[in-house]
């Protein structure tokens, strides 16, 4: 091999040599490497469909919030009614990742089909009567209930409250004459809201929520007639690790102080 020849060769090496290092700089310091491992912001949003009592309204859109904010990959939707029509509901299909119940029978109607296991309690509720702003009745206490002049409100005996509020009744020795049986204690309070009628139980939690379009009377007797709220993760959840996150977070302590605020009791 000539000398001429053999030093062709080294520089056509050393020619491609340096184009092979110009096109790895250019790519350090313009391109990005794909990574191998998706990060939170690609992956594509769970979607966790919660029930819950309607008396949790308030409450529940706050931890949705909070709790979202938590796991951005995660989407609340929330669907309130009364429990037991809730119960019915996911007992005949309907997709839902977490219930939440006012009372422990329509929780234990989705466990006996087999839907749930191990609810937790998470919080508690008493009942209080609930009249117009300025009390154009002047209703002054539960013994007004049974007074047919006035128009009242009370849930149906199917839900949660209404079984509550038959309960307290008859503890109290008043047969109450109630013109409209409704069948969330939402429904209630916009009666009363509205000045549709003249009085009605709700839950404590619903005096505060509804603010000075209402106005409460304590019942002596009440704290005896307590409601149990029992929340349980599905048991054919879509997501069954953010179904029990969620649990967690309600039953945690970031749960626990906005269930507070909203005027609930401890478990």
């Amino acid at each position: 091999m000539t000398g001429r020849f053999a030093g062709s060769i080294a520089a056509a090496v050393a020619a491609l040599a340096a184009l092979v290092l110009a096109g790895c700089a250019s790519a350090g310091a313009g391109a990005t490497i794909p990574s191998a491992v998706p990060t939170e912001a690609d992956t594509e949003p769970t979607t966790l469909t919660v029930f819950a009592a309607a008396s949790l309204t308030e409450a529940f859109d706050e931890l949705a919030e909070q709790f979202e904010a938590e796991h951005p990959s995660v989407e609340v939707t929330l669907s309130y009614g009364g429990s037991a029509a809730l119960a019915q509901q996911v007992v005949e299909g309907a997709p839902v990742d977490v219930f939440a119940s006012a009372a422990e029978p329509p929780m234990q109607t989705v466990v006996d089909a087999g839907l749930a296991s191990d609810p937790v309690v998470f919080a508690t509720n008493t009942l209080e009567l609930i009249v117009p702003a300025g009390n154009p009745a002047g209703v002054t206490g539960l013994d007004d209930l049974a007074d047919a002049d006035l128009r009242i409100a009370l849930c149906d005996a199917s839900v949660p409250c209404g079984a509550a509020s038959l309960k307290l009744l008859e503890q109290e020795g008043v047969v109450a004459a109630p013109d409209t049986l409704e069948s969330d204690v939402k429904a209630v309070l916009t009666k009363v809201s509205l000045g549709e009628v003249d009085a009605a139980l709700v839950y404590r939690t619903d005096v505060i929520a509804a603010g000075d379009q209402v106005e409460g009377i304590e019942v002596p007797g009440a704290a005896s007639v307590v409601n149990r709220y029992p929340i349980a993760a599905l048991t054919e959840a879509g997501d069954p690790d953010a179904a029990a996150e969620f649990v967690a977070f309600v039953t945690g302590d970031a749960g626990r102080a906005v269930l507070a605020e909203a005027g609930f009791g401890k478990p």
